[in-house]
């Protein structure tokens, strides 16, 4: 198994907005609203004109990113539902164009994987390890 759940993968390939959060070198945050994939254990990201995005030039001094894909699966009763990654992300180059790879290192689930063990409330968080 790779590093997301059955039904996260499920409902990874369901959705196609995300958001993606970068910050420089200093501290100075930005979140953009983006299309996202899944490619293996990675989540990937592309974009029209990559290099004069504010989170291209973040991630050429912090190369770390986040990225939160959620939605509400419904409103009566409340039910959100989404997945968070944090990790290493890099820039690269995919079929003539750039796009961002982000390598999870943690995982936030929540209103998806039902048997899972909670952390808090109703999310779930776990550490990926690439290693064995």
């Amino acid at each position: 198994m790779g590093v997301f759940t059955e039904l996260e993968i499920e409902y990874l390939r369901s959705q196609r907005l995300s958001r993606l959060a970068t910050a420089s070198r200093s501290g100075q945050p930005d979140v953009s609203a983006v299309g996202f994939g899944v490619e293996g254990d990675s989540i990937v990201s592309g974009g029209i004109d990559l290099t004069k995005t504010v989170r291209f030039r973040h991630l050429q001094e912090n190369p770390r990113a986040t990225i939160v894909i959620d939605d509400l699966a419904s409103t009566d009763p409340w039910s959100p539902r989404g997945i968070k990654v944090r990790g290493s992300a890099t820039v690269e180059e995919h079929d003539g164009s750039l796009r961002i790879r982000i390598e999870p290192e943690v995982i936030w689930s929540w209103g998806i994987n039902p048997d899972a063990e909670k952390r808090f409330a109703s999310i779930e968080r776990r550490s990926v390890s690439k290693e064995g």
